[in-house]
């Protein structure tokens, strides 16, 4: 029988005695009553030795789960850490490839820039070397009309005198 059991039985004895008069006192089987406290305390022994084994199988559980609860949480915290950190690296990549990009086209542009100029440059010279020729082409063109009207008058002029000296 469980200790509480009999305790409620002891209790239920006591409540159920009959009063001594004048008193509040009550009459009981003596050996009825030790027999009955006899038998609590050989049981209290046993009950206790299985309260203290489960206090101690509670204590070795809430031990493991705190165990387990601060691995968990070192797992975690890790993890954490790993994340931060492998944030922090994509971050700062993110920050470098955004800079180099950055870089990047600015350079482009600045040797589009120098490109465009050298072009601008290159064609404005061009540009007065052709005017130059054509001048120069325009000139010469000007000398050869120029020579071909002055011989073709010089020849008019020696066609004419050779036809007014020619003997006839």
């Amino acid at each position: 029988m469980d200790p509480k059991d009999r305790i409620d039985e002891i209790i239920s004895l006591v409540e159920t005695a009959r009063n001594v008069p004048m008193s509040r006192n009550c009459m009981l089987d003596r050996g009825e009553m030790v027999g009955l406290l006899e038998q609590l305390r050989s049981e209290i022994p046993g009950e206790l030795r299985r309260a203290g084994a489960l206090l101690d199988e509670r204590d070795k559980i809430l031990d493991a789960g705190q165990r387990e609860a601060d691995r968990m949480i070192a797992e975690a915290e890790a993890e954490h850490h790993r994340l931060v950190s492998r944030n922090e690296v994509v971050v700062s990549a993110d920050r470098e490839s955004t800079r180099m990009v950055n870089e990047a086209r600015a350079e482009a542009q600045r040797l589009r820039d120098e490109v465009d100029e050298y072009v601008d440059t290159t064609l404005a010279n061009f540009e007065q070397f052709l005017t130059r020729s054509l001048a120069s082409i325009e000139r010469g063109r000007d000398k050869m009309h120029a020579l071909r009207e002055i011989g073709a008058f010089q020849g008019d002029d020696r066609d004419h005198d050779r036809d007014h000296h020619l003997p006839f």
